[in-house]
């Protein structure tokens, strides 16, 4: 690092810097069509401890892939969407998951 800034040897290293993490892409895989709260995230990650899953969405809130909206009510209602950056990801994410079920389907046939 030099100045607080990343340095990369390669672009794949740049991007996994980003969205690698436990939960990461899974939580931008199902922000792609729709506004999530936390509970309904929590619902497709059920391994996952709310701490790890709120420390996920941080980092990419920071990295500026994801927004928070948080509602003044009570008990507090706070939402998660895919911002205008976090959208370019989408045909990445969709090609992982293609891949996925492709792999899938390969390794239940064997």
């Amino acid at each position: 690092m030099k100045n607080g800034e990343r340095l990369f040897e390669c672009p794949v290293e740049a991007v996994l810097s980003i969205i690698g993490g436990k939960y990461k892409p899974i939580i931008l895989y199902h922000l792609i069509e729709k506004t999530l709260r936390f509970g309904e995230l929590k619902k497709f990650l059920p391994q996952a401890t709310p701490k790890m899953l709120t420390q996920q969405l941080r980092e990419l809130e920071a990295d500026g892939l994801i927004q928070r909206k948080v509602y003044a009510v009570v008990p507090p209602k706070t939402e998660y969407s895919l911002t205008e950056f976090g959208k370019t990801l989408t045909p990445i994410l969709t090609n992982i998951c293609n891949w996925g079920r492709e792999y899938l389907s390969d390794f239940i046939k064997k």
